[in-house]
């Protein structure tokens, strides 16, 4: 097993949309110091492959991991816990039904609770954090890059997250402020 990313253009009707694959696992080195990176465009998807063994290795051997998106500081010290939130878990390393897949799907504007919106320009960091029952392992890290759709330059390094600060309340209470005429109530829970 090791970290594989294949590039794979899916035809649609208006424009060629592209999709990446990963397989998650902790073989390939170059995962462990944040040294591998994906552009993207809006509309791209990629998907993560779980570690699966088809045969019976011993129970301890096989690899499973939690998958977080962190902010920057947050992939640089392999930290989840610093702005950051659990995406995946890969935890069936074996089964009847094959590997564990999930899919991300890099969008402006997501109709799913537990979707995330992507901005064009901005950088988007994934590691991983061993089960508890693997600890000492490397932190896998995955870097994503979200093209702007003009091709011009770089943003930021940060990721575009709600931490949920007062910065993030203050432009939601003048959201709601500006709503408030339009939907009858609202004025009420202001």
């Amino acid at each position: 097993m090791g970290w594989v990313l294949e590039f794979r253009e899916i035809s649609s009707s208006k424009k060629m949309r592209k999709s990446f694959w990963a397989q998650w696992d902790y073989s390939k080195m170059w995962f462990w110091h944040g040294e591998y990176r994906v552009a993207v465009n809006i509309n791209d998807y990629l998907d993560i492959y779980c570690p699966f063994y088809e045969g019976p290795p011993s129970h301890g051997r096989m690899e499973r991991y939690i998958l977080f998106m962190v902010n920057h500081e947050g992939y640089t010290s392999c930290q989840h816990r610093m702005r950051g939130f659990k995406r995946w878990e890969c935890n069936r390393p074996s089964g009847p039904d094959g590997p564990l897949r999930f899919s991300e799907k890099f969008q402006l504007f997501t109709p799913f609770s537990l979707g995330f919106e992507f901005r064009p320009g901005h950088e988007y960091y994934y590691i991983s954090s061993p089960h508890p029952n693997h600890v000492g392992r490397a932190c896998l890290k995955l870097k994503v890059y979200v093209r702007p759709p003009d091709g011009s330059g770089y943003d930021s390094p940060e990721p575009f997250l709600t931490d949920g600060g007062p910065s993030s309340r203050a432009g939601s209470m003048t959201l709601l402020a500006a709503l408030a005429p339009l939907i009858p109530g609202l004025s009420f829970w202001l």
